[in-house]
């Protein structure tokens, strides 16, 4: 049996939002109260993602201040570039920014943007896709700069319901791209939008450091509720143990999928499922509990 990364990694799972605004942008709460009410929420990590634009002064902001024995903060931005396949700027997501992080060059475009953001040490996202309506051409523009796509932002999917970003992680792995897919809220606390989807992060220590390099490996799961104990693969099938779900999926290419549903018995803590037909490919798995509330790995590679 083999762990997948995110479980055979040595260390603790830290709870983190990496998608956050506050008064240095468009958010309506103060860098302390927004890391407050993460802190106070249980999270372990946060990341203040302020709008790297000159309207807000390119801000990155310092929130060592905030941060105790328990709780940690990255510096970072959601930096912004002309322009996407819509003619409108891109929205990238720089975890792990330097507080002197050079604002956007003048007829700077989004993909100089990112890879000096990389570069500089963030771990990338490419920000709900499905809000910018992204199409497989925007990304394959990023998906060998960048680290991760969105797969849930809270305030997109509450204002507009759009907030699920898989169809674009999906089709760039069926293209051979090796990204990951994370979580997180895209906060501004103009609605309820925060503590609605979240990183479990596997590190040794809740720092920065560790936490930066920890999700540019991939060692992590995604979650809105649920919780993964486990996920291994054993020769033709994953072994999947987890919180009460009502059901726990294998999605790949295409169509390609396995279903194991609850009985009458209850819930699932634990299933075993099929992967001949994701052989020589990839594939992900997602559980879903009785409120439809999800968890996702990141891509499993079977070649």
């Amino acid at each position: 049996m083999t762990l997948i990364t995110a479980f055979a990694a040595p260390g603790h799972f830290y709870r983190g939002n990496i998608h956050t605004h506050s008064t240095r942008s468009d958010g309506v709460r103060s860098p302390e109260e927004v890391c407050r009410a993460y802190r106070e929420g249980g999270y372990d990590f946060l990341c203040l993602s302020d709008h790297f634009v000159p309207h807000f002064d390119f801000p990155i902001v310092d929130t060592t201040p905030y941060r105790t024995e328990t709780f940690t903060t990255i510096f970072g931005a959601e930096i912004h570039a002309p322009a996407n396949s819509h003619g409108e700027i891109w929205h990238l997501l720089a975890c792990g920014l330097p507080l002197d992080f050079p604002p956007l060059g003048e007829n700077e475009d989004a993909v100089s943007l990112a890879r000096r953001a990389v570069e500089a040490g963030a771990f990338l996202g490419i920000a709900h896709p499905q809000w910018s309506g992204l199409s497989i051409e925007d990304g394959r523009s990023m998906a060998n700069i960048a680290h991760s796509v969105e797969i849930w932002n809270t305030g997109c999917a509450r204002e507009c319901d759009r907030g699920d970003g898989t169809a674009l992680l999906d089709a760039l792995l069926s293209e051979g791209y090796r990204l990951s897919g994370y979580a997180a809220d895209d906060a501004h606390f103009k609605i309820k939008d925060w503590m609605g989807g979240w990183m479990m992060v596997k590190a040794e220590a809740n720092t920065p450091e560790v936490l930066l390099a920890a999700m540019k490996r991939g060692d992590y799961y995604s979650s809105r509720g649920p919780a993964l104990h486990s996920v291994a693969v054993e020769g033709d099938e994953v072994v999947v143990e987890c919180s009460a779900v009502r059901g726990i999926s294998v999605v790949g290419r295409g169509s390609r999928a396995e279903y194991l549903e609850q009985s009458e018995a209850g819930p699932l803590t634990q299933g075993r499922l099929s992967l001949k037909r994701f052989a020589g490919d990839w594939c992900r798995v997602v559980v879903m509990d009785e409120h439809d509330r999800q968890a996702w790995t990141n891509p499993i590679w079977l070649d």
